[in-house]
């Protein structure tokens, strides 16, 4: 394509750390990318953009109208004439041999206005968990030396989750990573007394990993992979213990912009729609591993997925008020930052009550440390649904998105869970996502003929008691902080709505009786 090309905005990126680059790309190699149109006009822009880039070779693969999103493929010799990327292999440290690109994408001119995003280009990682053994998770204190780890039924009853089995009702789980392990989820259900809900798996550019699989691999990859399989199967596990009458459907993608994409394009176009998805994955929404364009097109897909009445429940992440950004400032998660999400930070038993999760030293740089995340977005402007009065830590900070809007466990005593065949603790706001879109399901299934409507906005409006009901039917947390080491200061847990637990933890029968 020798034409005139044009930059396309909020494409940069700059080089990802400590990685080598190891050679140029084949240039006969395949190579897929999703076009982010404008949806409201999608139809025309598609059918020009498919045109243009077809003179290069690029063929269309698929299309989602309700999102916006052109996937295409081609060689990557076709891919650079296209959009001029200087692509080459990378080789990363945690991740291994990858593709990337530095520095600002182009476009054919013919095309300036009708693409936003080009994504699957660059294969670094944008989703996170950082797993580490359960104990580090939870930190000191739950298991043999303390507590009892929290079952199904304990949860239940902590939480006054309405009655019920989620009969009708489908959930989705977000996953980019690890392996899934079907024995242990019908091991936990059974333990537990719990009938097995249908579980399926959705694989999108990526499929989850078999236990001889992982099994196979070297020691070096094994521990990682193992670590993140231990937390794909507690989303799961939680989901399926609490709603044993479900269909079940997780979303399996590559963890990169692109994997984001593509899962959430799948989700919102699911039949029938899934009443909450459980996303425990994420990264600080400043972090220079995401473009501009991937926040953007990340949070469309989440506004599409709020207007068809699916509850995102986002972890805000297990490092406190720095989010692993080391540059004294407070950071928020992403996505778990959208305002068209749910954001689930922790908490943690003290006695019989619940305080702010917190493990020194608020991060998880040292063994059994974490603590939730919680704060003011930098990028995201407060939406007028969320009437808190919460200021910004950083100096020159916007009065943007607060985050969390409630909480669940996520520390100390942990999570009763089944892995590798064998009694297993886990925790983190990693759990409490999944908690959350198990509760968001229980309540949607015990208000039969009630459509389903994105959760977060009515905690902030008045019940039937003139109250929020936020408010009204929420147990506040009071006690704790999550200061982590950087930036050195956070957030306090205080008497109404805070950056720390949000509105608190649920009362389940109450929340379903002031909807």
């Amino acid at each position: 394509m020798a034409g005139a090309h044009v930059a396309l905005a909020d494409s940069k990126r700059p080089r990802k750390q400590d990685v080598v680059c190891v050679g140029e790309v084949d240039a006969d190699s395949r190579v897929e990318v999703t076009l982010a149109l404008r949806p409201e006009h999608f139809a025309r822009d598609s059918n020009k953009v498919k045109e243009v880039l077809g003179r290069v070779g690029l063929a269309d693969d698929a299309e989602f109208p309700a999102t916006g999103s052109l996937v295409m493929s081609g060689t990557a010799a076709q891919i650079e004439k296209a959009f001029r990327a200087g692509l080459v292999m990378y080789s990363d440290r945690e991740d291994g041999v990858l593709r990337g690109r530095e520095g600002e994408l182009s476009i054919p001119a013919d095309l300036d206005g009708l693409i936003t995003g080009v994504f699957g280009l660059d294969q670094r990682r944008v989703a996170r968990r950082l797993a580490r053994t359960a104990a580090a998770q939870v930190g000191a204190g739950a298991g043999a030396h303390g507590p009892d780890p929290l079952g199904p039924a304990d949860l239940e009853r902590r939480y006054s989750f309405p009655d019920g089995d989620c009969a009708g009702q489908t959930i989705a789980v977000a996953e980019f990573g690890g392996g899934y392990f079907p024995d242990d989820v019908r091991m936990f259900c059974q333990t537990n007394g719990r009938a097995l809900p249908q579980i399926e798996t959705v694989s999108i550019g990526a499929t989850p990993l078999t236990p001889p699989q992982i099994a196979a691999l070297s020691a070096e990859q094994q521990g990682p992979a193992l670590g993140e399989s231990h937390e794909l199967m507690m989303d799961v596990e939680i989901v399926a213990s609490l709603c044993p009458n479900a269909r079940i459907c997780v979303y399996y993608a590559p963890f990169d912009q692109k994997g984001w994409i593509d899962l959430l394009d799948r989700v919102v176009a699911a039949e029938p729609a899934p009443v909450a998805l459980s996303v425990s994955w994420g990264l600080a929404e400043d972090s220079p591993d995401w473009s501009p364009a991937a926040i953007d097109a990340i949070n469309q897909r989440l506004r599409a997925a709020s207007l068809r009445g699916i509850t995102v429940c986002a972890a805000t992440g297990d490092d406190g008020s720095g989010d692993q950004m080391h540059d004294h400032r407070a950071h928020v998660h992403f996505p778990a930052s959208s305002p068209f999400v749910l954001a689930v930070g922790g908490t943690m038993l003290d006695g019989e009550d619940e305080v702010v999760w917190w493990n020194t030293p608020g991060d998880r740089s040292q063994p059994r440390g974490g603590s939730t995340g919680g704060g003011v977005s930098v990028k995201f402007a407060r939406p007028a649904w969320q009437t808190a009065r919460v200021t910004s830590l950083n100096a020159g900070g916007i009065d943007g998105r607060v985050v969390p809007d409630v909480a669940a466990l996520a520390g100390p005593p942990g999570y009763s869970l089944v892995f590798d065949g064998q009694p297993a603790l886990n925790g983190g706001t990693s759990a409490a996502a999944p908690l959350w879109a198990a509760l968001t399901a229980r309540l949607h299934a015990a208000a039969p003929g009630k459509a389903p409507a994105f959760l977060a906005p009515l905690l902030y409006q008045k019940g039937n008691d003139e109250l929020a009901r936020g408010a009204s039917a929420f147990v506040d947390i009071t006690k704790g902080n999550n200061t982590s080491p950087q930036p050195g200061f956070g957030y306090d847990a205080q008497v109404g709505f805070d950056a720390v637990s949000g509105w608190g933890v649920p009362n389940g029968k109450k929340l379903l009786a002031s909807l």
